[in-house]
């Protein structure tokens, strides 16, 4: 508690063009020294953050214990895999995290449909934080508005050992029109919760990261899932409009009321 107050009695002592300056970023900026270091307050809060950043890299994407049951059962939530087998080997062979090994291929195409309008899937990244945060939120939101729009939407699955680029074996297994993303990303000292929407208009094995594009920093201090859901549906309607993503495709944001 004397920590809180001494912190809040020297924020309120601050000039006012510094307190502004603090107000607008969440970067460790004018915190004060202790001779030639951080304050220890500064100090401890930075360990906290690393120690945050970590965890999340490490942890374990398993459905049954991220999310609850109610979640799992009323989305029919199911576990498919990527060629890495391991935490470790996921981080360092990025390339087997973009393929799925052969029984979740046939898994999927078993339990999933195809040539739908929307197909998402939820995959770990470099953090699980993140999906366990952001996607009991975003995920409803994003189902509920394709379907206001009359748009077919696939069978949601979770994939492990995830990277970006599994969005082209989406793709090519299940043929739908705009393949979606949800993906933790890499934590920073700011937050370790931080999720993204990676999609892509009929993505193939030809598509490089130049075909994508993305809605990133859906976090509490960033993006919330209400204005996440927004632009991922108007970036998805482009794309079906368009009949194109990537780098020729710019996000035309709604116009803001009263304007």
């Amino acid at each position: 508690m004397a920590d809180k107050t001494d912190a809040a009695l020297s924020i309120s002592s601050l000039p006012e063009i510094v307190r502004k300056i603090r107000a607008r970023t969440p970067a460790r900026l004018l915190v004060g020294r202790a001779g030639a270091a951080y304050r220890t307050t500064t100090q401890m809060d930075l360990r906290e953050a690393h120690a945050a950043a970590r965890d999340a890299v490490r942890a374990e994407l398993d459905i049954e214990r991220v999310f609850d049951e109610a979640f799992v059962q009323r989305w029919g939530l199911f576990e498919v895999r990527t060629r890495a087998r391991l935490k470790d080997e996921y981080l360092l062979r990025p390339d087997l995290g973009r393929h799925f090994d052969d029984d979740s291929r046939q898994q999927i195409h078993n339990r999933c449909s195809r040539d739908n309008d929307l197909q998402i899937a939820i995959g770990d990244g470099l953090s699980v934080p993140a999906i366990a945060a952001q996607v009991p939120q975003l995920l409803p939101l994003l189902c509920d508005g394709a379907k206001e729009r009359h748009w077919k939407v696939g069978q949601t699955f979770a994939i492990p050992y995830c990277r970006v680029g599994i969005l082209n074996e989406i793709g090519e297994l299940l043929k739908p029109r705009v393949a979606m993303l949800l993906i933790g990303e890499r934590p920073g000292l700011t937050t370790a919760e931080s999720l993204s929407c990676y999609m892509a208009y009929r993505p193939s094995s030809s598509h490089t990261d130049a075909n994508r594009n993305v809605i990133s920093n859906i976090h509490a201090g960033g993006l919330n899932p209400q204005e996440a859901a927004a632009r991922i549906l108007n970036f998805a309607a482009q794309m079906m409009k368009t009949g194109t993503s990537g780098y020729l495709l710019n996000e035309e944001l709604p116009a803001l009321e009263g304007q």
